[in-house]
């Protein structure tokens, strides 16, 4: 009789999670190259389907991971280098989530300002 009740709740809680990806933004609408990151000048990251984020301000590496929360895209704190690089915005390494619209994804850093906007990209990182 308790495995019937295990198998009932985890039939339901699969169930859920199925009615809960399929309203709003999906992890597939968010994974991908976001901006440019291996191009000089431009900020950049790659969402990963293992939840994995890796990326550039243009001067530092940044690597962490990220989670979707309904529409929004939350980001863990990233690991970075620390390399000292003249006239560059390391706005990028502030990102603690961001949404997606069409093809702009726009980042907030914690106190849900924006900060700045990535452009999806058509190639990989």
């Amino acid at each position: 009789m308790g495995l019937i009740a295990v198998a009932a709740a985890a039939a339901l809680v699969l169930g859920l999670g199925g009615c809960a990806s399929s309203a709003g933004t999906s992890t597939s609408d968010v994974t991908g190259v976001w901006g440019s990151p291996n191009t000089q000048g431009k900020p950049g990251l790659e969402l990963k389907d293992d939840k994995s984020v890796a990326g550039s301000d243009d001067c530092n590496r940044l690597i962490g991971t990220w989670s979707l929360t309904g529409d929004t895209v939350e980001f863990g704190t990233f690991a970075s280098t620390l390399m000292a690089c003249e006239g560059v915005d390391t706005w990028l390494s502030q990102a603690k989530s961001a949404t997606v619209a069409g093809s702009t994804m726009t980042v907030q850093d914690a106190q849900g300002t924006k900060i700045g906007t990535l452009q999806r990209a058509s190639t990989g990182y």
